[in-house]
């Protein structure tokens, strides 16, 4: 295991420089770059912007940027400079990746935690009411969009008279030194993001595990297991939800690039500060380096994230072997 996992972080390397040259591609494909915004600008004159985008390289070659961008990264861990922040890329999103990972966290464990248990009970006790009623609310989780069960969330929060709604910290708290009334305030408004972003994944999942268990329960193995007299609880959590939750765990490979980039609306809506709307702001100013490190970013994740994945199928179920 330990060959496997190493052979997969050494190959994770090539990708990486893969994923950096379509990166690159990608952002030079768009049309002009973030010097040419200010030839519309009456009060810059076009000598200004050349003497701009000379001092942020842009004027250099497309193939020369590229490998400045790199050389900077693999000699000095320098990911760039941020043209519209005026600051270094690498400090940018460092300030910004605690609250993403938190939030991110929060919402994947909220999914899994909810998710299990649910689609358990419903393909255990299927075509119930309560069968049907958990159908019709996993139906409905996948079919609301993200930022629109946040707004309801928000609404739902003014009404019943909070006064601060949106963000991760109240006013007051958000330049107080950390404490036990700064943590209160923290977990009575990350619970909005948590259900907003994780509801749809939660829907999803539990509908995943429903149908998933259902298959394993018809299965052979399974009859004999209860014809030699085991509990039904053995049968089911040792046995059958086991084997049901492998194409889960693969899934869970994915959440995590989502989580960063897909929820980027949702993030806007509720004012978080997280990375998304960082993402966003980026592409509207053609800020390329904060862009492309992004991109790499999610992409590190998706690798990191398949290959935890395929860590915990070895976990849960012992008869893979990648050796």
């Amino acid at each position: 295991m330990k060959r496997y996992v190493a052979r997969r972080l050494i190959l994770m390397l090539p990708f990486m420089v893969l994923i950096s040259m379509v990166s690159f591609a990608v952002i030079q494909a768009q049309p002009g770059d973030f010097g040419s915004q200010y030839f519309a600008n009456p009060r810059v004159s076009p000598e200004m912007v050349f003497q701009m985008r000379a001092q942020l390289g842009l004027d250099k070659p497309p193939w020369m940027q590229y490998l400045l961008w790199v050389q900077g990264i693999v000699t000095r861990g320098d990911f760039g400079y941020s043209f519209a922040y005026k600051r270094p890329v690498a400090d940018l999103i460092w300030e910004r990746l605690g609250w993403t990972v938190v939030v991110a966290g929060a919402s994947i464990l909220f999914t899994w935690v909810v998710a299990l248990p649910i689609g358990i009970y419903s393909a255990v006790h299927k075509y119930s009411a309560l069968d049907y009623l958990l159908t019709f609310v996993g139906f409905v989780g996948l079919s609301i969009p993200n930022f629109f069960l946040a707004l309801v969330l928000m609404y739902l929060m003014l009404r019943a008279g909070a006064s601060s709604v949106g963000g991760l910290f109240s006013p007051e708290m958000i330049g107080a030194p950390w404490g036990a009334a700064k943590l209160v305030d923290l977990l009575e408004h990350v619970w909005v993001p948590v259900i907003a972003i994780g509801t749809s994944g939660t829907a999803g999942l539990l509908r995943l595990m429903r149908g998933n268990l259902l298959d394993v329960l018809g299965m052979p193995y399974v009859t004999t297991a209860r014809s030699k007299g085991l509990s039904e609880r053995v049968v089911i959590y040792k046995h059958a939800v086991r084997n049901a939750v492998n194409p889960l765990v693969s899934i869970f490979g994915m959440q995590l690039p989502e989580l960063l980039s897909g929820t980027i609306i949702t993030s806007i809506v509720l004012n978080l500060p997280t990375m998304g709307p960082f993402f966003y702001d980026a592409l509207i100013n053609q800020d390329q380096y904060l862009v492309m490190t992004f991109l790499m970013m999610s992409a590190l994740l998706m690798l990191v994230g398949n290959l935890l994945a395929d860590v915990l199928l070895v976990w849960v179920d012992p008869t893979i072997r990648y050796d």
